[in-house]
């Protein structure tokens, strides 16, 4: 049904800037474009799962068709509301952060906020990716500056980066154990083949009408287009969201044609986008700053 077409589009559109991140740390990449890849995966993720959670309710009402009134409520309360409550208990996290100076006190309230948000998130029925990137960002740009001293500052982030290092390891393992479930027919193999040139064009329309039309007002790296819709990976979030579906027939193919353009991207992309910064980035337009 088109409804689970739609849904597909929605499960395989986040992107996992980790993986590609850890390769172009290799390469030379100019950091405003490593920060444009970071950032959009980070809200490319939220509305992602935002759309996702829409679409799956119209695929689920049982025949009791949403009207426009009922789609517009259900993203709002996951958008907006994700956004405000992420706001809100980032402002909390940032005036607790500001009345003490003890970094593992810092470092243990940094983690309470993320468990605690997306917690909450669940509870109220918001969007908890985009509450706990909100409430991270808050804490990451804001916090980082104008809370923290250097030590605290130090030790925080190398206990986000083995924290980001061991889930990730963990998520790839859960990946890898998926294969078991992959139906392996004749038909849904075309169908994956088909999938994955399909998502790189999206991608490449999705990338590049944004640039084009921002490209209008202020200068973007040489090569942007090209390394965002390459290093665009698929990863943990798309499994996931498709594991998540109700059981079926369409859940089989959706799982089958995910978990396939998932291991494209990481092989296949993961494998080249080095080589393809070095052919379309030149090195010498990274900037001396940026933000």
């Amino acid at each position: 049904p088109l409804i689970y077409c739609l849904l597909f589009g929605a499960l395989i559109s986040p992107t996992d800037p980790v993986a590609v991140l850890g390769i172009l740390k290799t390469v030379k990449v100019p950091a405003s474009l490593e920060a444009k890849i970071a950032g959009e995966s980070l809200f490319n993720d939220g509305v992602g799962v935002v759309i996702f959670v829409i679409l799956l309710a119209m695929a689920t009402s049982g025949g009791n068709a949403l009207t426009l009134g009922d789609i517009t409520f259900l993203f709002l309360r996951e958008a907006l509301g994700g956004a405000a409550l992420g706001l809100a208990a980032g402002a909390v996290a940032f005036w607790a952060l500001r009345s003490i100076d003890e970094y593992n006190l810092e470092v243990i309230i940094t983690l309470a906020l993320v468990t605690v948000t997306y917690e909450v998130a669940h509870m109220l029925h918001t969007s908890g990716p985009i509450a706990v990137v909100v409430s991270g960002l808050l804490i990451g740009n804001h916090g980082t500056r104008f809370a923290m001293s250097e030590k605290t500052r130090e030790h925080l982030k190398n206990f986000w980066a083995v924290i980001d290092e061991v889930l990730n390891a963990v998520l790839f393992l859960l990946i890898g154990l998926e294969v078991i479930i992959i139906s392996t027919t004749p038909s849904l193999m075309w169908i994956s083949l088909i999938a994955i040139p399909l998502v790189l064009g999206a991608r490449f329309i999705a990338v590049a009408i944004p640039i084009g039309v921002f490209g209008l007002f202020r200068d973007f790296t040489k090569g942007a287009i090209p390394v965002l819709t390459w290093g665009g990976l698929r990863g943990g979030i798309s499994v996931a969201l498709a594991l998540s579906l109700p059981d079926g027939n369409e859940k089989d193919a959706i799982v089958t044609v995910c978990y396939t353009v998932v291991v494209f991207s990481i092989l296949v992309q993961g494998m080249t986008i080095g080589k393809l910064v070095k052919r379309v980035v030149p090195a010498q337009n990274e900037p001396t700053n940026h933000h």
